[in-house]
Order: C-alpha cells, then structure tokens, then sequence
C-alpha cells in the first residue's frame, strides 16, 4: 500500500516538497485502481469499534531497509557480488522514496501498543529526503563499484531479483513526514537520520544477516609445495579473489599508465562523475617513474615498498573487503607481514618487544596456512615436471635451488613471518605436503576446508541451483539404472546357478539309480542260480503234473509235490 500513496491520496505527482502527514487523511480521495486498500482499512476500523477488546490502526510505513536488506536487497547483492561495472538507476533517480529502518518500524508499533493514541492513521517514516539516486549512490560507493549508471525504467524488468511490486515500490515519488510519531513517541532510533547517514550499521547488519562476512586466507610455504594449485582450488570453492604478486605489480602499473595517458571524455559523462574520478597526474606519473627506475636498478626486481604499497591498495579493494582473499606466497618474511598488515594510523613508535602491536583488521588474514616438505620432496617434484612447464619459469634448476636455499634461511631466523602471525593470535595451519603422498593435494585441500569452514557467500543462484538439482536428478537416475541393472544381472546370475545345481542334482540323481540297479543285480545273482538249479527243474516238473493230474487245489497239490520231491530232501 506504501507504494501508491499518492495516487491513493490524490497528492499531485509534481508537488514533492510538500510531505504527507497524518493530517491528509482527512482529504484524501482514493483512486478506483485503489478500492480493495480503502475497503480493507474500514474493515479494520470497523472491527476495532464493534470489538471493545480490540484497537485498531493504519501505519503507513515507508519502505523498509535495514537487516537482510528490504527492498534495496538487489542493488546490495548486485553490488556485494561486483559482476557488473556500475549499479543501474532506473528512470532519472530523481523519485523521492520515503523509507524507514525495519528496527525503527518495530518501534513505532511498539509505541501504538504501549500508548494507544486517539489517532487512528499514522505515518511511519525516517526524517530523511533520498532519492534513489541517493540510495543506489551510496550502496555502490560503500559496498560497489563506485558507480552508477542510469537506465531505461524498461532494463529494470532485466533484473532477475526485482518483481513488479519491487518496481513499484522503487519508482515511488512522495515525501512523507510522520509528524504524530516525532512529537508523541519516544523512540530509539537507529536509523533516524536516514539510509545514507547510517550506512556503515545498515551494512554491517546486513553481512551479519546473510552471513555475508569475507574469508581471508593467506598460504605461504616453499617453491613447488603446491601453494598456487591449493590456492586456486581454494578460490573456486569459496569463490575468493586469487592473489598473485605478478598480477597485483601488472594491474597496478596498467593502471597508472591509463591514469597518465591521456583521455578522452564522453558524450554520456557526468560532470559529478567526472570530478570524482579525476586523478592527480602528475604524483601518477611521479609513483610510475620511481618504479621503472626501482626495477631497473634491482634487475627487473621490484622494492618491498612499492610492492607493499600495490598490496595494500588490494586488499583494502571492495571486492576484497566484500568476498574476501586468498594471498598467495606473500609476504615471504616478518617485516614485509609488518608492514603489510600494520594500521596506517598508528604512531611511529618502537613498540615494546612482546607486546602484540597494532594491525590493520580489514586486511589482516583470517587463516594462515604453511604449507612444508623436504628438500628431496620438493626437488623430486620439480625434476618429474614437464620441460614444457618448466621452461621460462622459477621451477628451472638454478632458480629453484637459489630460491629454495633463500627460503631455508629466511624461516631459520628468529622473526619470521609466521612468528608474525602468532604474535598478532592468529595461529597458522601448518601440513606437511610430503608427508600426504598426494600429488593433486587434494588431501591438502580437504584439511584446508575443514579448518576454515564452509563458504560466506549468497550461495548458488537460481540458474545454478537447477543445474545442481538437475545433474543430482542425472545422477540419482544413472544410480539406480546401475543398481537396478546390477540386481537384475544378479538375479540373472542366481537363476542360472539354480539351474546348474538342479541339473546336478537330477545328474546326480540318475547316477545313484543307475548305481542302486546295478548292485541289486549283482546282489540277486546267486538267489537266480539257486532257482534255476534246485527251484525251476522241480517245479516244471509239478506244473506238469499238475496239468496231467488236474487236482481240485492245485497250489497245494504243488506244494506238496515240491515238499516230496525236493533235491535236498532226497
């Protein structure tokens, strides 16, 4: 409802300095497009006169920032993420867009509570007059690119975290001023003055919010222990800025050139703008000559200030300060980590020799890993690499060995850069490489994560989120193709055993028959000897006298015969 208040109170679109107070209630005339809102706010009203129990009121809020962000969240995440080189306003900007912290909305309800005024409609806003030129301007300087573009209202449909009602709330044009809470209500502000007087809490709350808080990591350790491939796999993991000494001296040299070359100024620049990011060219040009004059005295070789210098502008870089670093082999000894890390502000003095000194949070590692492993390790590994590979590069004979022996001694003194960090509390992770046998480091890798814990960061987009759910979906069904495929060729397996079996035991079987037949007639050998010489003769014999004689009973004829007539008998 916010978001139409003056077409829903009939307050012209031009007159912007004049505020909307609770006192236009009493005039307002609704718009058609606006007639379920009215009937809404009566049906409340109403309620509260028929229920004696109930009070009843309209707060017309301003549009809501503050903790995870309300409806500025896209312009923070678009900012935070640095994928693009300017945050988009959309239309001129020029739209007042009254606006009220979320904590101080939660006041203001808590004083209708507690006080139960007479007046029914309140307005709920900061006392602050942003365009959302101001706000986008802001969000881009503190936690952006530090620039804004203007585009068409149309690109604003382009933005995949902004809907309709977002657009609609965005592109408001009216002042408002909670007259009735100023004077009657006391409430604890935290964001009285407005969204750009109170940024730097607003951001605060709005990192800790969404967890949005930057890993700093620093690895340090020998040539050829594996520092740069752990760092890279590290950085695409946690989605971190991958810092190399090389690629901070390049950018920072390219830069300064494109500073002293001359420019040409376009057609679409702001004068603002222009103001702003106008340099001094002639301390440029100053810094880039005492480079170049640095590098050739030192044999190509840069001087720890110049380099200490690009460093620091580095990590203090808002794409840094919002995801976060990986620092990769550097600083290599106690005094580059010292002057590195060490805050800007503090004294000259000598500080006292055990007592932890001042550093710089905001760049200053979180973890600290050093990696380690034998010289033999180390030399096994260069020698197995590829002459392609090592071509052109430290990891060839001479230079690996210099630089191998030059960080030996280095880290056999007493102040090294890793008693630098334990000075400052913060303890490094130390893993000896060599002693993991594994040349992808991926144990390394594994140990490393789960030190440091899992990533500070929005997490995978939309897009990303249906790739994800789609290549599990792949792979759950490839999973149980493969399991259903192994059960049905077990199963196979099984049923021809069975049958083999079978057919063995039905083989078998045959054979103890066939066996059973063949004792039997072995065994019933001499039984038919016996019969054919005692038995058969006597009784062909009865049988024909049994048929001559043709007694009455012949089975007893017979067996009398075979009585009287038996061999053994006789």
């Amino acid at each position: 409802m916010c978001s139409k208040w003056r077409k829903l109170y009939g307050q012209s679109l031009d007159d912007t300095e004049v505020p909307f107070t609770e006192e236009d209630y009493r005039r307002r005339k609704h718009h058609p497009n606006f007639l379920d809102h009215i009937n809404a706010e009566k049906i409340v009203l109403k309620f509260g006169k028929t229920a004696k129990k109930f009070a009843t009121y309209v707060v017309a809020s301003g549009l809501q920032y503050g903790l995870e962000g309300g409806i500025l969240h896209a312009f923070f995440k678009m900012a935070w993420l640095g994928e693009i080189p300017a945050l988009p306003i959309f239309g001129d900007g020029s739209n007042v867009i009254p606006a009220i912290h979320v904590l101080d909305l939660a006041g203001v309800i808590q004083n209708v509570i507690d006080h139960v005024p007479k007046l029914h409609y309140l307005v709920a806003v900061d006392e602050s007059v942003h365009t959302l030129e101001d706000l986008v301007k802001c969000i881009s300087k503190n936690t952006g690119p530090g620039k804004v573009q203007k585009v068409p209202k149309e690109n604003a449909f382009l933005t995949k975290d902004l809907t309709q009602q977002c657009l609609d709330h965005l592109l408001v044009n009216l002042r408002m001023e909670a007259l009735f809470v100023k004077e009657n209500f006391n409430i604890r502000w935290v964001a009285q003055t407005g969204f750009v007087e109170n940024i730097n809490s607003i951001l605060k709350e709005y990192k800790q919010s969404r967890g949005l808080l930057p890993i700093k990591i620093c690895i340090l350790g020998p040539p050829a222990v594996g520092k740069s491939s752990i760092a890279e796999e590290l950085a695409k993991y946690y989605k971190l800025h991958h810092i190399k000494i090389k690629d901070v001296i390049s950018e920072a040299i390219a830069k300064l050139e494109s500073i002293v070359a001359p420019k040409e100024t376009g057609e679409g620049e702001e004068e603002g703008e222009e103001e702003e990011e106008e340099e001094n060219v002639e301390d440029a040009q100053e810094l880039l000559d005492g480079i170049k004059e640095s590098m050739e005295q030192n044999a190509g070789r840069l001087e720890d200030q110049y380099i200490i210098r690009f460093m620091k502008e580095k990590l203090k870089s808002m794409p840094c300060r919002n995801q976060g670093y990986i620092l990769d082999g550097f600083p290599k000894t106690y005094d580059q980590a010292k002057d590195l890390f060490n805050q800007e502000d503090e004294e000259e003095e000598e500080e006292i020799r055990g007592k932890m000194f001042p550093f710089d949070r905001l760049t200053t590692p979180e973890f600290v890993c050093g990696l380690d492993a034998s010289d033999d390790f180390l030399k096994e590994r260069v020698m197995n690499l590829p002459e392609s590979i090592v071509a052109g590069t430290h990891y060839s004979q001479d230079r690996f060995l210099r630089s191998l022996s030059n960080y030996r001694d280095i880290n056999t003194d007493d102040e090294t850069v890793f008693n630098y960090f334990d000075e400052i509390e913060i303890h490094p992770i130390h893993i000896d490489v060599g002693k993991l046998e594994d040349a992808q480091n991926r144990l390394a890798i594994k140990q490393l994560i789960k030190e440091i814990g899992e990533p500070r960061n929005y997490g995978l987009t939309d897009e990303e989120k249906a790739e994800v759910e789609k290549k599990a979906a792949e792979d759950r069904l490839a999973k149980e193709a493969a399991e259903t495929a192994e059960r049905e060729h077990k199963e196979a397996m099984e049923m021809a055993e069975k049958i083999a079996r079978w057919e063995e035991w039905n083989k078998r079987l045959e054979e103890v028959k066939r066996e059973e037949r063949e004792l039997l007639e072995a065994q019933s050998i001499p039984l038919r000897n016996y019969l054919m010489t005692y038995v058969m003769p006597t009784l062909m014999q009865g049988l024909n006298e049994c048929c001559k004689v043709r007694p009455e009973d012949p089975v007893d004829f017979l067996a009398e015969y075979l009585f009287k007539n038996n061999p053994e008998m006789q």
